[in-house]
C-alpha cells in the first residue's frame, strides 16, 4: 500500500514538466574523437573507445587553471571542455563561507541534481556553512547561466547523443576538479563532495579521481547511468529517443566511462554515504542495493542510509529534512 501511494506521488511530481523533449538518437562520435570516421561503424568505433578511455587516466585529469574571479558570493571560471556553445564554456559556482570558521577549515562541493534550477540545494548549503561547513554549488554544465537560449531543459548532459553524453558528464567532473582547486587554494584542507542523482553521479567520479576529496556523500546512486537511463521515470523522455537505435548492453558499455561501477576500486580510502529511497521509480532500487553490495565487495568504509519514501518526494517534507540531517551529520563526522 506504501508502494502505491509514493509510486503515485512520484509519477504526479515528474507529470508537472510538461517540457520533456523526445530528441532523436545520434551516435555522437565527433564529441569525444572529432578526427574519426562518423559513418562508418560508429557503434563499434565507440564501444573500441569506450574499452580504451577505461583505462587511460587522462580522461578525468584536469588541467591547472588560472583564471578564476569571484564576485560576492559568485565564482566563475573556464571549463576545461570546450563545447560548440559559448555560455557553456564558463563555471558557475556559488560560494557559502562558513559562518564560524574551525582551526581545521572545512568545506563541500556541492552537485545538484539534472535540471536544478539555481536555487537547487542552496538551502542545503547554507546549512552546512551554518554547522561550520563551507560550501560551493556548481551549476552543472548546460544548467542555469551555463543553458543556450535553444534549451528549456539541459537536455544536452543526458540525452540520445550518446558521445555527447559521454563528454557533457566528462565536462563536469573536471570542472567540479577545478573548483575543488580553487577551495584548495582558499585553504580549506579538509575538502568533501555532495551530488544528488546525477550530481551523485559525477560526485562519486569526482571523488574517485581527485586526491583532495576526503569524504563523500552520495544522495540517490545507481552504479550505471545506462541502466538508470532506460528504466527510470524522469529519463522515460531520453529511452524513447533510444529505443530502437540501441540495445541496453551495447549502452551500458559506451556509458561505462561516466558510470560509478569501473571507478569503484579507486574510493579505498575516501569515506561515503550511500543514500537511496525506498520507492525509487527514478533511481531503480536494485541498481541502489547492487552499488551498496560493490562497496561491500570491495571493503570501502561506507554508511548507508533509506528514505522511506521516493525520489522526487525527497524534495518534499518531512523527507527533505530527514535527507538533509543525513548528509550534513555525515559530512560533520568525516571532515
Amino acid at each position: 500500500m506504501l508502494a502505491r501511494f509514493f509510486h503515485t506521488w512520484e509519477r504526479r511530481l515528474v507529470a508537472v514538466d510538461s517540457n520533456r523533449v523526445v530528441r532523436p538518437f545520434e551516435w555522437g562520435v565527433e564529441w569525444v574523437d572529432p578526427t574519426a570516421d562518423h559513418t562508418t561503424d560508429p557503434a563499434g568505433h565507440l564501444d573500441r573507445w569506450a574499452t580504451r578511455t577505461l583505462s587511460d587516466p587522462a580522461w578525468f585529469s584536469s588541467s591547472p587553471c588560472h583564471d578564476y574571479e569571484i564576485q560576492d558570493d559568485r565564482l566563475t571560471f573556464p571549463s576545461d571542455i570546450e563545447t560548440p556553445h559559448d555560455e557553456n564554456n564558463t563555471v558557475h559556482a556559488r560560494y557559502f563561507p562558513a559562518e564560524q570558521r574551525s582551526h581545521q577549515r572545512r568545506a563541500t562541493l556541492v552537485l545538484p541534481q539534472w535540471n536544478a534550477d539555481p536555487g537547487g540545494h542552496v538551502g542545503l548549503c547554507q546549512l552546512l556553512s551554518r554547522v561550520g561547513i563551507s560550501a560551493l554549488r556548481l551549476s552543472l554544465p548546460y544548467h542555469d547561466a551555463r543553458m543556450p537560449a535553444e534549451l528549456e531543459r539541459a537536455d544536452y548532459i543526458i540525452s540520445a547523443n550518446i558521445g555527447r553524453t559521454l563528454q557533457v558528464n566528462r565536462q563536469a567532473v573536471l570542472d567540479a576538479r577545478r573548483a575543488i582547486a580553487w577551495l584548495a587554494a582558499q585553504g580549506y584542507d579538509r575538502i568533501g563532495i555532495l551530488g544528488t542523482s546525477l550530481g551523485s553521479c559525477l560526485a562519486m567520479l569526482t571523488a574517485a579521481h581527485e586526491p583532495l576529496v576526503k569524504a563523500a556523500a552520495l544522495n540517490h546512486i545507481s552504479p550505471y547511468v545506462a541502466d538508470v537511463v532506460w528504466e527510470g521515470l524522469s529519463t522515460a523522455h531520453v529511452r524513447a529517443g533510444l529505443d530502437g537505435a540501441i540495445d541496453l548492453d551495447l549502452l551500458r558499455r559506451l556509458w561505462l566511462p561516466i558510470s560509478p561501477h569501473p571507478y569503484i576500486g579507486r574510493l579505498r580510502d575516501t569515506p561515503a554515504l550511500l543514500v537511496y529511497a525506498r520507492y525509487d521509480l527514478s533511481f531503480p532500487v536494485r541498481l541502489s542495493r547492487r552499488l551498496i553490495a560493490d562497496f561491500e565487495r570491495f571493503g570501502i568504509r561506507h554508511d548507508v542510509t533509506v528514505l522511506p519514501c521516493g525520489h522526487y518526494t525527497t524534495g518534499r517534507a518531512p523527507f527533505k529534512w530527514m535527507d538533509g540531517y543525513a548528509l550534513v551529520q555525515f559530512l560533520r563526522r568525516t571532515l
